[in-house]
């Protein structure tokens, strides 16, 4: 059983900690990279069009993931999205990239532009992963790193939690 933080103190002042740690926005906000304690990569509520459009065929990846710039370069390669035409109408497309800008990550996880704009490529992904075996990326239930969702059973819902993690056999 996992050690846990809270059996060491008193419960009136462990729920007056966190009280305190979720309602003070300079404690709240104090985190290293772009997730919450509970797993979830992004706040930000994501958009009827996005998934519309972009879950269709992957999971909907929260914008706090990427830098806008990031985004934008996707965005405007979706002809030529990883291999596949992804086109969408102009308007769609502006609506999407101006979206995915404003939300896009702007802590220290999603700052850096990775090669290809390749979120599993992105040095806090691979931090994230070290411990994954090769042969776990490439079992016929994973199939690649991108496929967030056989691994993070509520990916789909922007939850990377670690207690939600099933590694497929």
């Amino acid at each position: 059983m996992p050690f846990k933080f809270q059996s060491l103190l008193h419960p009136a002042i462990f729920g007056l900690l966190v009280a305190i740690g979720s309602s003070h926005p300079a404690l709240a906000e104090s985190h290293d990279d772009d997730d919450d304690h509970h797993g979830r990569t992004s706040q930000v509520r994501l958009s009827p069009k996005y998934r519309q459009e972009c879950a269709a065929c992957h999971v909907a990846f929260p914008p706090a993931m990427l830098p806008a710039t990031s985004w934008q370069q996707i965005v405007n390669n979706l002809p030529r999205h990883y291999g596949t035409d992804a086109s969408l109408d102009p308007a769609t497309s502006k609506e999407l990239g101006n979206w995915l800008a404003a939300n896009a990550g702007a802590h220290k996880r999603a700052t850096d532009v990775p090669p290809e704009n390749r979120i599993t490529r992105s040095a806090w992904f691979v931090r994230e992963h070290a411990e994954v075996s090769a042969a776990t990326w490439k079992s016929p239930a994973v199939k690649s790193a991108s496929n967030c969702i056989a691994c993070h059973t509520h990916a789909d819902q922007g939850d990377f939690n670690e207690h939600n993690v099933r590694i497929p056999h």
